[in-house]
């Protein structure tokens, strides 16, 4: 049986997102533009000027990385649950969760590291942190599919998540694999799909209303 805890914590998924949203806004609208096409240059300038704001956001961002394994954990007793077994689908929808977590949170550590550092970096490094927070996204987002396929394999040959659920994370799961729109399933898919799965997860585990006993005469 489930303790209240284990209930509760289906939650973190919400958690995720909202500190993700907040992670973006804070370093998206509460500091300046970075320039299109910026040069080393420029970036470290950015860096310079906002490092409260990119200290924030970077920081909520990474707190939202940390609930998602949490999320992802309590996802995976459900699937393990229900396939019984070796548990490898579960395992492997665990596995993909926590290296995209720790991918995403590689996307901001950079501009993080070369904010605290901001007074003795050089314009390159800066640069470097930064524009490295790309190749970080995109490992980010193939790691994702994992999450994603695991999920709707246990959930499409056992019933622990609604049917058309699993395909939709079959769907995202194909966008993630096509590079020029792969940014769009891991920006909004994986988001979305989190926040219907911890539906799906609370929704299962409501308590049983009591059944009356019987009258006697």
């Amino acid at each position: 049986m489930q303790t209240r805890l284990e209930r509760a914590s289906a939650f973190a998924g919400v958690l995720a997102v909202v500190l993700w949203i907040l992670g973006l806004i804070v370093i998206n609208s509460f500091s300046d533009k970075i320039p299109s096409s910026p040069s080393d240059a420029q970036l470290l300038t950015w860096i310079k000027g906002n490092t409260n704001s990119i200290l924030l956001g970077g920081w909520l961002w990474m707190l939202g990385c940390l609930a998602f394994v949490w999320f992802a954990a309590v996802l995976r007793s459900r699937l393990a649950a229900a396939e019984g077994g070796s548990s490898t689908f579960a395992n492997l929808c665990f596995g993909g969760a926590v290296v995209a977590a720790a991918f995403a949170m590689l996307t901001t550590a950079g501009d993080v590291g070369a904010a605290i550092n901001n007074d003795s970096i050089s314009a390159a490094t800066a640069g470097t942190l930064h524009n490295s927070g790309d190749m970080f996204f995109v490992c980010a987002e193939l790691a994702a599919i994992l999450f994603l396929v695991g999920a709707a394999i246990v959930a499409l040959r056992t019933g622990v998540l609604a049917r058309w659920w699993a395909f939709l994370a079959i769907l995202i799961a194909v966008v993630l694999v096509i590079g020029p729109i792969g940014w769009a399933a891991l920006i909004f898919g994986i988001p979305i799909w989190t926040l219907g799965t911890v539906w799906f997860l609370f929704r299962g585990t409501r308590e049983p209303m009591p059944t009356p006993a019987p009258a006697t005469g």
